[in-house]
Formats: C-alpha cells, structure tokens, sequence
C-alpha cells in the first residue's frame, strides 16, 4: 500500500497548480501542472513495473512449491 500512498501523495501536490491554472488563469502554473502529469506518468509506469515483478515472483514461487 506503500505505492498507493505514493500516488496519492503525488496527485494531491498538484492540487494547488490545478487551483492556480484553472481558477487564476496562472499560466506558469499550467507548466507546472503539465510536467507533474509527466512525473505522475512515470511514476505510474514504476509503479506498473513493481506490480509485474511482484506478479513473476509469486507466480515462480507457486512453482517451486507444487
């Protein structure tokens, strides 16, 4: 549940560019928002790449087991 905090916590520190964009019409805050989805992008991408080595790892050590 380390990961879903992770994204969770990312996602909510971008609350404040979204509010600054779309509420003020801050276009420096747009940039911001824009490169924190590519960060929220890779993040996604590492946290998929975690879930697919943990998913090999169980499925190796059910064969092991049998």
């Amino acid at each position: 549940m380390d990961q879903f905090q992770r994204l969770v916590d990312f996602v909510k520190s971008l609350e404040t560019d979204f509010q600054k964009f779309y509420e003020k019409g801050q276009a420096a805050a747009g940039t911001r928002v824009r490169k924190g989805l590519s960060d929220l992008r890779r993040l996604a991408q590492e946290i998929r790449n975690d879930i697919q080595s943990i998913k090999m790892k169980r499925k190796e050590e059910k064969k092991k087991s049998e």
